[in-house]
């Protein structure tokens, strides 16, 4: 009995493991480049990617960012930037999710990497 119940305990962490080096090869939620009109434009909930500049704090976790030919309010929370320094001048890629307040559409970023 005690032989049986070790084969099977076995055989299920050998399954659990197998499935934890899967790795999905479909489309994904990140969002397809995009630019700020778009997003300013996209339903809530889309999720987005855009490149450009961090130019401004607002206040709190609200950035402005720019493409250089538009611009949209961001919310980046502080884990987000990883304790890396971006000025106005530093390039990044954002991914992040469509989303409206009362002050209009903005981005909430869940991914910000820097170009």
């Amino acid at each position: 009995m005690l032989k049986r119940r070790t084969i099977l305990a076995s055989l299920f962490a050998v399954t659990c493991s197998a499935s934890a080096f899967a790795q999905f090869t479909g489309p994904s939620v990140q969002g397809a480049p995009s630019s700020v009109a778009d997003a300013l434009n996209l339903r809530v909930g889309t999720y987005v990617t855009l490149e450009g500049n961090i130019t401004a704090h607002l206040r709190g976790d609200y950035f402005q960012f720019s493409e250089g030919n538009a611009q949209i309010r961001v919310e980046i929370p502080a884990a987000t930037f990883g304790g890396r320094q971006v000025s106005p001048q530093t390039r990044v890629r954002i991914m992040g999710e469509v989303d409206q307040s009362n002050a209009g559409r903005y981005i909430w970023v869940k991914s910000l990497n820097l170009l």
